[in-house]
């Protein structure tokens, strides 16, 4: 086990964010986390990655505490996420920006310059490392902003909605981006209501409805479930 979340509650003032939310994601696992909006997924992440203190309950990453421990000291260990407003600095080129991600575990410019390059690869932006950020289309922003998070070297990567607004060729190549990150060994943790892309890419599938999870399992079983029907999907659907 990678990542365990253990009945984890967060409260903003009379509003229940969190309910003793439990999860865990293992190596190499890709996990979705879905759910209406205003269920509580963004606050989760935050909680996982340090932006936000649970008011109870237990985080650890590979058997490491995290609760108390400052964002870039979570990155350190090991986890790294992304957010919905992507925020590239605008006037440096693409390349430069991950390697910006790449200075959490070193400070030798060449070290950095060389992983950010391999990053490039498995990100598929080789083809813009050139190119500033503030001129790209924001399906390459997005994905920059996954390629930055992934320059720091993390085990557990957490995608805040990196398919949002998307047309459905760059939700193609997103997709296998993300499969590539799995398959250099890192876990991946995506909240997505791209549906068709979260059914495909994920292994398992947590639901949150009103802060509380209502149902976890594989995708299949997640089209089918009585209570994700009525909170989220509206409809049964085939997963691929």
């Amino acid at each position: 086990m990678l990542l365990d979340v253990r009945d984890v509650s967060k409260r903003f003032g009379g509003v229940q964010a969190l309910s003793r939310v439990s999860l865990t994601v293992t190596a190499g696992e890709i996990v979705g986390l879905i759910g209406p909006n205003g269920a509580g997924k963004t606050t989760l992440f935050a909680v996982i990655s340090g932006f936000e203190r649970p008011d109870e309950g237990a985080v650890t990453l590979d058997g490491r505490a995290c609760v108390g421990l400052a964002p870039y000291e979570t990155c350190r260990l090991g986890l790294a996420r992304t957010f919905q407003l992507v925020q590239p600095f605008p006037d440096l080129t693409v390349l430069d920006n991950v390697m910006v991600g790449a200075f959490n575990r070193t400070r030798a410019v060449a070290e950095a310059r060389a992983h950010a390059r391999e990053v490039l690869g498995v990100t598929r932006l080789e083809p813009y490392a050139d190119r500033r950020a503030h001129g790209l289309p924001i399906g390459l922003r997005k994905r920059l902003e996954l390629a930055r998070a992934l320059a720091t070297r993390p085990r557990l990567l957490l995608l805040d909605e990196v398919m949002a607004g998307l047309n459905p060729t760059e939700v193609a190549e997103t997709v296998g981006v993300v499969k590539a990150v799995r398959d250099t060994g890192v876990a991946v943790l995506v909240i997505e209501h791209v549906m068709a892309a979260v059914m495909d890419l994920s292994d398992r599938i947590v639901v949150l409805h009103h802060g509380e999870m209502i149902a976890t399992g594989t995708p299949a079983a997640m089209t089918r479930d009585a209570r994700v029907i009525d909170a989220y999907l509206g409809e049964p659907m085939t997963a691929p």
